[in-house]
Parts: C-alpha cells; sequence; structure tokens
C-alpha cells in the first residue's frame, strides 16, 4: 500500500482543500491511482474554511473570506478518532473520507484530519479551519497534525502501509513517527520517497528546537536531539536524509535543487495531469472517434494527428464559446469569438510575472489593438503583498487599455474556472522568473485541450516546447527583455499564424495533443513512481 501525504489536495472543485498546483497535482495522483486500479491510500487535513474565497475591487484590492461549504455533503465523516498529544494537551482527530473512484470502479480513499471539534482547545481547533493561515507556530501543528497524525491514523484503520510517499516538506514529521515506531532508521528510510515540489524558502520550512519541544510531544524529544545538531530543523533535509529516494518535478528543477542540496542525490519525475479531469468535453469526444483506448492510457494521444481538422476546430469554438459566456456573465465583458485570446491563470506571486505582459502598454497597444485579448486569473496569498500589488498591476493595464486590447481578470480562481480557461483560450501564456517554476502544469492542461504555451523556458516547458511545433519559447532575463521578446513573438509569428495561416495553426494545436498531452499525464508519472515504490516495497518484504 502507498500512502500519498500532502498539505493540500485538490480532487472535487466543491471540496476547497487545495490552494494551487501542489494541491490539484497530488488530487490528480489520486484520480489515476484509481483509475489504473493501484493501492492508494491519500492522507490530508480538513479545512473547514478552506483556502480563501476572492473578491476584487474595482482596482484589483484583493478581499479574502472563507469559503463556504458543507463538508457533510462531499465527504463521509468516520466513527473512528485518534487522540495525539501537541502542545503538551490531549487532542481529538476526527477523520473525515472523500472515495477517489476509477473508471474501472477501483476506490481510493483520502482521509482528512481534522482537530476542529468541541474537545479541542482554540488554538488546535484552528489547525484545521484553513489552509495556509496562521503564524509559524500554527504552521507547525498542522504539519505535526499531518505528519504524525497522519502516521497514526493509517496505522487506527488498519493500514500496513509500505511506502510514505511525501509531497513537499510539511508532511516530513511523519518520520518522527516512523522512528518512534520502527526504532530502525533504515527501515525507515527504505520506506519513504520525497518529492520536492518548489525550490522557494516557503517549501524548506525550519523550525527551532524550542518551538519544536512546546508542539511535539514528549516521546519525540529524543529523536530530535539526533535529528537537530544545529538547534534548527531544516523539513527538507529531514526528509532527503530519511528517504531511499528523492525527485524534483522537472528536469530543470532537479538541476536546481542539486544546487541547494549538493550532497543528496536527487533525481526528477516531471509532474503530469489527470487527463479525464482536464480534456474538455468537446475534446474528449474528439479523443473517442480518434484515439481508440486513449482514457485508459493517454499516452496513446500521440495519434491524435489523425483528427479532422473542421472537427477540431469546431470542438475548439464551442469551449471558446463557453469561456466568453463565463466571461460575459461573471465580469460584465463581452469578448469575440474570432480575436486570438491569451489565457494566464495561476496563484498570483512576484516571481510568475504576470503583469509583464504590460510592461509597454503602447507597443501592446500597437500590437494587439482588434487582434488581441486576455483572460486572466489568480488569488494572491493573504500575506503576499507582492503577488496582491501584481493584480492591482493587471488592473491598471484594463483600465489604460480599455476597449483597445480587452483584458478581464476573473476573480475566486479555482478548478472550474480553470477547466474553462484551459479549454477555451487560443494560447497559454507564462512568463515566470526562472529558476523559480519548479513545473508548472497549467500548460499541461492547456494542451490537453489543443491549446500551445508561449512560455518563458523553464519548469516543464523546457521538455515541452518544440519551437514552432508546440508552441513557442519567450526570452527570460529582467522584466524588460521579456517583454520585449514576448511582443516579438507575437507580433511576428504567433498573431500572424493565428490569422493567416488556419491549416498551420490546426498543425500546432494537433502537435500540442500528440507531443505533449501524450507525454505530460500523471499515467505517464505514476508509471513513473510506481518502478521506484514497487522497488521499495520489495526491499521491505524481505
Amino acid at each position: 500500500m502507498i500512502a500519498i501525504f500532502a498539505m493540500e489536495v485538490g480532487v472535487d472543485p466543491d471540496i476547497p482543500t487545495y490552494c494551487g498546483g501542489l494541491g490539484i497535482l497530488v488530487g490528480d495522483i489520486l484520480k489515476t491511482a484509481a483509475d489504473m486500479g493501484l493501492p492508494f491510500v491519500g492522507v490530508s487535513l480538513m479545512y473547514h474554511e478552506g483556502y480563501l474565497k476572492q473578491k476584487l475591487t474595482d482596482d484589483g484590492d484583493q478581499i479574502e473570506l472563507p469559503e463556504d461549504w458543507q463538508p457533510a455533503t462531499k465527504l463521509e465523516r468516520l466513527d473512528k478518532r485518534i487522540q495525539l498529544k501537541i502542545c503538551g494537551e490531549p487532542v481529538v482527530v476526527g477523520i473525515w473520507c472523500y472515495y477517489v473512484k476509477g473508471i474501472t470502479g477501483h476506490v481510493v480513499p483520502l482521509y482528512l484530519l481534522d482537530t476542529n471539534l468541541s474537545e479541542n482547545s482554540e488554538h488546535i481547533r484552528q489547525a484545521t479551519r484553513r489552509l495556509y493561515l496562521g503564524d509559524k507556530k500554527c504552521r507547525l501543528i498542522q504539519e505535526t497534525l499531518l505528519g504524525i497524525g497522519g502516521v497514526k491514523v493509517l496505522k487506527s484503520l488498519g493500514y500496513n502501509i509500505d511506502v510514505y510517499h511525501i509531497n513537499e516538506s510539511h508532511a516530513a514529521l511523519l518520520i518522527l513517527e516512523l522512528i518512534r515506531e520502527l526504532r530502525d532508521t533504515t527501515l525507515v528510510r527504505k520506506k519513504c520517497v520525497f518529492t520536492t515540489h518548489t525550490p522557494l524558502p516557503t517549501g524548506h520550512e525550519e523550525y527551532g528546537v524550542a518551538l519544536l519541544k512546546e508542539v511535539l510531544a514528549e516521546e519525540y524529544h529524543p529523536i530530535l536531539q539526533t535529528l537537530v545538531p544545529d538547534d534548527v530543523l531544516n523539513m527538507s533535509r529531514l526528509a532527503l536524509t530519511y528517504s531511499a529516494y528523492t525527485n524534483a518535478v522537472s528536469k530543470r528543477h532537479a538541476e536546481v535543487t542539486r544546487e541547494m542540496f549538493p550532497e543528496f542525490k536527487i533525481d526528477h519525475i516531471t509532474n503530469g495531469i489527470h487527463s479525464l479531469t482536464w480534456t474538455c468535453d468537446e475534446f474528449k469526444s474528439l479523443f473517442d472517434e480518434y484515439v481508440t483506448g486513449w482514457r485508459d492510457d493517454p499516452r496513446r494521444l500521440v495519434d491524435a494527428g489523425r483528427i479532422d481538422d473542421d472537427k477540431l476546430w469546431t470542438a475548439h469554438m464551442e469551449a471558446k464559446k463557453r469561456l466568453i459566456d463565463f466571461v460575459h456573465k461573471s465580469c460584465g465583458v463581452k469578448l469575440n469569438p474570432n480575436v486570438l485570446t491569451i489565457g494566464f491563470a495561476r496563484r498570483a506571486t512576484g516571481y510568475k510575472r504576470a503583469y509583464v505582459v504590460l510592461e509597454d502598454i503602447n507597443r501592446l497597444r500597437a500590437i494587439g489593438k482588434g487582434k488581441l485579448q486576455f483572460v486572466f486569473a489568480g488569488k494572491a496569498y493573504p500575506t503576499d503583498h507582492d503577488g496582491k500589488s501584481v493584480i492591482r498591476k493587471i488592473y491598471e493595464g484594463i483600465h489604460e487599455l480599455k476597449d483597445d486590447v480587452k483584458i478581464v481578470y476573473i476573480e475566486n480562481y479555482d478548478m472550474k474556472v480553470a477547466q474553462l480557461m484551459v479549454a477555451g483560450v487560443d494560447v497559454w501564456l507564462n512568463t515566470p522568473r526562472p529558476p523559480l517554476e519548479a513545473s508548472g502544469t497549467s500548460g499541461m492542461k492547456a494542451a490537453h485541450n489543443g491549446v500551445p504555451s508561449l512560455s518563458v523556458l523553464d519548469g516543464w516547458w523546457v521538455e515541452g516546447c518544440i519551437e514552432g511545433v508546440t508552441g513557442w519559447s519567450i526570452e527570460d532575463g529582467d522584466d524588460r527583455r521579456c517583454a520585449n521578446s514576448l511582443y516579438d513573438k507575437l507580433e511576428n509569428v504567433v498573431i500572424p499564424t493565428f490569422y493567416g495561416n488556419r491549416a498551420q495553426w490546426l498543425q500546432i494545436m494537433k502537435n500540442t495533443i500528440i507531443r505533449n498531452a501524450s507525454q505530460f499525464n500523471t499515467h505517464r508519472l505514476i508509471s513513473e513512481y510506481m518502478v521506484v515504490f514497487d522497488r521499495l516495497r520489495g526491499q521491505t518484504s524481505t
């Protein structure tokens, strides 16, 4: 049995226990494991107020509200409870379950741990109210609940776990529980796999020994003494040290991670997406007609070249119309279905640089008047002031360009909005500041709908980009250089091809499916992970 641990999981649009790429990826892995009939189980936390419901003012100021949802309508509350000791007090942990059902009927359970119970004190209840909200102590309580509590929950439910897959270092404290239980660090290493998902400091948290001893039960203190030589525990180093296998989430990300942790062996398994979740209905129908067996194995999308051109364009325009109708209803702006539409949607934060396309308003106006329109979306972390300023910059561009180049910003970006956007735009834009994009998966989702990417070469696009075949690259560098490269590519390549050479554009759409969608999916990803998992299961069974 393989246990997937993550601080966030996105398995259903109506279950707001995810923030962004990490949660969606883990949800896609669980769905694919269910499709493939694999022995997986997921562990995360319940968040009664979700991540955040985003409201935007007319100037682009973000207002954060709690999500309004009823867990009992989507999840089963189990009768089973466990007890932990956190911050020196007994803590009751409730358990919710979501059953991820695959295409053959196989079920992968996802367990969500809950401390928002009347038996617990207020600061303990806070841990499962909202995702990524709270001070450092609150985060450590959450990570203790996920790591140590998650192992104990699985044991209480009768699972015999062969491999613990730690997704990001948030779950690394499960190692302490395994050391306490097994008393054999060699065996612990054989049971753990660590995937690092970001080069950013937020993904490599550190806690001082004093805080660790305040939060963790006394039985873990002797273990801490052997793990923390310099009074600070780096959670990623903990996971790296006690995992038999560590991977980054793209080739480029592995290179960056090796520079950060040169003393460790770090492989890569490039991310993918759950094809059935992110392919729109029109393209599912096309694939059903032209690509036999793609639902069971999306790698068969290499045969998508046989799709009829007229049917391909009709399917795309239907998806585009659905997005345009949604924009009109939600934003009050009527976009033109015949105008080249560019999409940009991901977490609003400085290094993702959503604002780069607006670097030179006059040039964008000259290039794009009557020829371009943009759809943006994305939430900023509540404490990310740079991210919030990015949204305001987009709104400044909206007001300045007005009807010359229409720009809309869809508020409260979530799975439903993402599904509309990745299928309904004509080009997917991405302008991260290298090397900070570990992978990125939104372009993979777009590719499943025949939408090519226009992106800086970072993350997955280093592997996915074949210039002029699957999409186009943008030069990196400072904002001005990146913007100029973007404008050049739009003016000289993308716009002329879209309006002047339909046959070539349709071939590029097919190429994104043939070369990108067939490769960057979670069926391929899980097949690569299973080689690792099966090897470790063989070691622990002998």
